[in-house]
Protein backbone atom coordinates (compact mmCIF):
# COMPACT_ATOMS: atom_id res chain seq x y z
CA UNK A 1 0.00 0.00 0.00
CA UNK A 2 1.17 3.12 -1.24
CA UNK A 3 1.80 6.14 1.77
CA UNK A 4 0.57 9.14 2.18
CA UNK A 5 2.98 11.15 0.70
CA UNK A 6 2.64 8.97 -2.59
CA UNK A 7 -0.87 9.17 -2.73
CA UNK A 8 -2.35 11.47 -5.22
CA UNK A 9 -3.73 14.44 -3.84
CA UNK A 10 -7.55 14.53 -5.09
CA UNK A 11 -10.34 17.20 -4.16
CA UNK A 12 -14.35 16.34 -4.37
CA UNK A 13 -16.21 18.87 -5.34
CA UNK A 14 -19.89 19.03 -4.23
CA UNK A 15 -23.22 20.55 -3.71
CA UNK A 16 -25.89 18.79 -1.99
CA UNK A 17 -26.01 15.71 0.58
CA UNK A 18 -22.82 14.11 -0.41
CA UNK A 19 -23.62 10.41 -1.27
CA UNK A 20 -21.22 9.70 -3.79
CA UNK A 21 -18.70 11.38 -1.17
CA UNK A 22 -19.57 8.97 1.40
CA UNK A 23 -18.71 5.79 -1.05
CA UNK A 24 -15.48 7.74 -1.68
CA UNK A 25 -14.22 7.80 1.47
CA UNK A 26 -15.97 4.20 2.83
CA UNK A 27 -13.73 3.09 -0.45
CA UNK A 28 -10.31 4.37 0.97
CA UNK A 29 -7.85 1.63 1.73
CA UNK A 30 -9.69 -0.67 -0.28
CA UNK A 31 -10.71 0.23 -3.64
CA UNK A 32 -9.22 3.28 -3.61
CA UNK A 33 -5.28 3.06 -2.62
CA UNK A 34 -3.66 5.50 -4.94
CA UNK A 35 -5.84 8.74 -3.87
CA UNK A 36 -6.04 11.13 -0.70
CA UNK A 37 -9.04 12.63 -0.34
CA UNK A 38 -7.16 16.18 0.22
CA UNK A 39 -10.05 18.64 0.42
CA UNK A 40 -13.99 19.28 0.16
CA UNK A 41 -15.16 21.78 -1.87
CA UNK A 42 -19.04 22.86 -2.04
CA UNK A 43 -20.80 26.18 -3.91
CA UNK A 44 -23.36 25.07 -1.47
CA UNK A 45 -23.05 26.66 2.65
CA UNK A 46 -25.43 24.08 3.69
CA UNK A 47 -24.61 20.88 2.11
CA UNK A 48 -24.66 17.82 3.94
CA UNK A 49 -21.29 16.85 2.11
CA UNK A 50 -19.46 19.57 3.97
CA UNK A 51 -20.29 17.86 7.36
CA UNK A 52 -19.35 14.62 6.23
CA UNK A 53 -16.19 15.78 4.97
CA UNK A 54 -15.42 16.96 8.65
CA UNK A 55 -16.35 14.11 10.49
CA UNK A 56 -13.96 12.49 8.32
CA UNK A 57 -11.23 14.94 8.73
CA UNK A 58 -10.94 16.24 5.48
CA UNK A 59 -10.63 19.96 5.32
CA UNK A 60 -13.70 21.37 3.71
CA UNK A 61 -14.69 24.84 2.78
CA UNK A 62 -17.61 26.51 0.87
CA UNK A 63 -16.75 28.67 -2.42
CA UNK A 64 -19.94 30.65 -3.44
CA UNK A 65 -20.00 32.17 -7.36
CA UNK A 66 -23.20 34.46 -6.09
CA UNK A 67 -20.89 35.44 -3.38
CA UNK A 68 -17.75 36.21 -4.08
CA UNK A 69 -19.44 38.25 -7.69
CA UNK A 70 -19.35 35.56 -10.43
CA UNK A 71 -17.91 32.65 -11.90
CA UNK A 72 -14.69 33.48 -12.98
CA UNK A 73 -14.23 34.85 -9.16
CA UNK A 74 -15.28 31.64 -7.95
CA UNK A 75 -13.36 29.82 -10.78
CA UNK A 76 -9.76 31.67 -9.28
CA UNK A 77 -10.46 31.19 -5.86
CA UNK A 78 -11.19 27.20 -6.39
CA UNK A 79 -7.95 27.56 -8.48
CA UNK A 80 -6.25 29.41 -5.66
CA UNK A 81 -7.63 26.54 -2.93
CA UNK A 82 -6.53 23.43 -5.11
CA UNK A 83 -2.94 24.88 -5.18
CA UNK A 84 -2.58 25.68 -1.50
CA UNK A 85 -3.69 21.99 -1.17
CA UNK A 86 -1.24 20.68 -3.88
CA UNK A 87 -4.00 18.61 -5.90
CA UNK A 88 -3.60 17.09 -8.54
CA UNK A 89 -7.25 15.40 -9.48
CA UNK A 90 -10.77 16.76 -9.15
CA UNK A 91 -13.60 14.32 -8.63
CA UNK A 92 -17.08 15.97 -9.23
CA UNK A 93 -19.46 14.50 -6.97
CA UNK A 94 -22.64 16.09 -7.36
CA UNK A 95 -21.32 19.16 -8.25
CA UNK A 96 -24.37 21.44 -10.17
CA UNK A 97 -22.28 24.02 -11.11
CA UNK A 98 -20.63 24.09 -14.71
CA UNK A 99 -17.06 24.61 -15.20
CA UNK A 100 -16.03 26.80 -17.92
CA UNK A 101 -13.94 25.89 -21.15
CA UNK A 102 -10.76 27.99 -19.46
CA UNK A 103 -11.07 25.60 -16.29
CA UNK A 104 -11.65 21.99 -17.85
CA UNK A 105 -8.54 23.00 -20.12
CA UNK A 106 -6.41 24.03 -17.55
CA UNK A 107 -7.49 20.61 -16.00
CA UNK A 108 -7.23 18.47 -18.95
CA UNK A 109 -8.26 14.41 -18.12
CA UNK A 110 -7.66 15.65 -14.42
CA UNK A 111 -11.67 16.38 -13.56
CA UNK A 112 -13.78 13.57 -13.39
CA UNK A 113 -17.87 13.14 -13.02
CA UNK A 114 -20.43 10.83 -12.55
CA UNK A 115 -23.25 11.30 -14.45
CA UNK A 116 -27.03 8.91 -13.69
CA UNK A 117 -27.21 7.47 -17.23
CA UNK A 118 -25.35 5.87 -19.18
CA UNK A 119 -23.79 8.84 -21.40
CA UNK A 120 -24.40 9.37 -24.55
CA UNK A 121 -28.29 9.04 -23.30
CA UNK A 122 -29.87 11.41 -21.32
CA UNK A 123 -27.02 13.67 -20.62
CA UNK A 124 -25.79 17.80 -21.73
CA UNK A 125 -26.73 20.61 -19.56
CA UNK A 126 -29.79 20.27 -18.60
CA UNK A 127 -29.82 16.96 -17.26
CA UNK A 128 -28.93 16.63 -13.77
CA UNK A 129 -30.36 14.92 -10.86
CA UNK A 130 -34.04 13.79 -10.96
CA UNK A 131 -34.24 15.21 -14.77
CA UNK A 132 -31.85 12.00 -16.13
CA UNK A 133 -34.57 9.83 -14.45
CA UNK A 134 -37.60 11.77 -15.04
CA UNK A 135 -36.78 11.59 -18.75
CA UNK A 136 -35.74 8.09 -18.98
CA UNK A 137 -39.01 6.91 -17.20
CA UNK A 138 -40.47 8.91 -20.15
CA UNK A 139 -39.29 7.23 -22.90
CA UNK A 140 -39.73 4.11 -21.69
CA UNK A 141 -35.89 2.49 -21.41
CA UNK A 142 -34.87 -0.83 -20.33
CA UNK A 143 -32.06 -0.24 -19.07
CA UNK A 144 -30.24 3.12 -17.41
CA UNK A 145 -27.09 3.39 -15.58
CA UNK A 146 -24.22 5.86 -14.67
CA UNK A 147 -20.90 6.68 -15.91
CA UNK A 148 -17.97 8.38 -15.15
CA UNK A 149 -15.74 10.53 -17.35
CA UNK A 150 -13.59 13.34 -17.90
CA UNK A 151 -14.65 16.23 -17.98
CA UNK A 152 -13.78 18.90 -20.27
CA UNK A 153 -15.80 22.09 -22.48
CA UNK A 154 -18.50 20.46 -23.20
CA UNK A 155 -21.44 18.96 -20.34
CA UNK A 156 -20.81 15.59 -19.98
CA UNK A 157 -18.82 15.58 -23.39
CA UNK A 158 -15.70 13.75 -21.84
CA UNK A 159 -14.06 10.45 -22.47
CA UNK A 160 -15.55 7.82 -20.95
CA UNK A 161 -13.67 6.45 -17.94
CA UNK A 162 -16.50 3.11 -16.88
CA UNK A 163 -20.16 2.62 -16.97
CA UNK A 164 -22.22 0.24 -15.17
CA UNK A 165 -25.79 -0.58 -16.51
CA UNK A 166 -29.19 -0.88 -14.23
CA UNK A 167 -32.39 -2.29 -15.31
CA UNK A 168 -34.81 -0.16 -15.07
CA UNK A 169 -38.28 -2.07 -13.31
CA UNK A 170 -41.71 -1.86 -13.18
CA UNK A 171 -43.57 0.91 -10.80
CA UNK A 172 -40.11 2.85 -10.53
CA UNK A 173 -41.20 6.64 -9.70
CA UNK A 174 -37.75 9.02 -10.65
CA UNK A 175 -36.69 8.60 -6.47
CA UNK A 176 -36.52 5.08 -7.14
CA UNK A 177 -34.76 4.48 -9.87
CA UNK A 178 -32.33 7.69 -8.66
CA UNK A 179 -31.42 5.29 -5.66
CA UNK A 180 -31.67 2.10 -6.99
CA UNK A 181 -28.93 3.67 -10.48
CA UNK A 182 -26.78 5.49 -7.40
CA UNK A 183 -26.35 1.99 -4.82
CA UNK A 184 -25.88 -0.31 -8.02
CA UNK A 185 -23.68 1.81 -10.23
CA UNK A 186 -22.86 5.31 -8.73
CA UNK A 187 -21.38 4.32 -5.58
CA UNK A 188 -19.47 1.60 -7.03
CA UNK A 189 -18.21 3.12 -10.59
CA UNK A 190 -16.89 6.11 -8.75
CA UNK A 191 -14.15 4.67 -6.15
CA UNK A 192 -13.39 2.38 -9.17
CA UNK A 193 -12.51 5.30 -11.66
CA UNK A 194 -10.79 7.46 -8.86
CA UNK A 195 -8.18 4.48 -8.62
CA UNK A 196 -7.86 3.81 -12.28
CA UNK A 197 -7.34 7.33 -13.53
CA UNK A 198 -5.06 7.99 -9.65
CA UNK A 199 -3.04 4.54 -10.55
CA UNK A 200 -1.57 5.51 -13.96
CA UNK A 201 -1.32 9.60 -12.85
CA UNK A 202 1.51 7.63 -9.58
Amino acid sequence: MLSESRKLRTAVLVSGGGTNLQAILDARGTVIQSAEIALVVSNNPGAYALERARQAGIPALTLSAKVLGGREAFELALQKALEAHEIRLIVLAGFLTILSPDFTRRWDHRILNVHPSLIPAFCGKDYYGLRVHEAALARGVKLTGATVHFVNEIPDGGEIILQKAVAVQPGDTPEKLQRRVMEEAEWLLLPQAIEQVAASCL
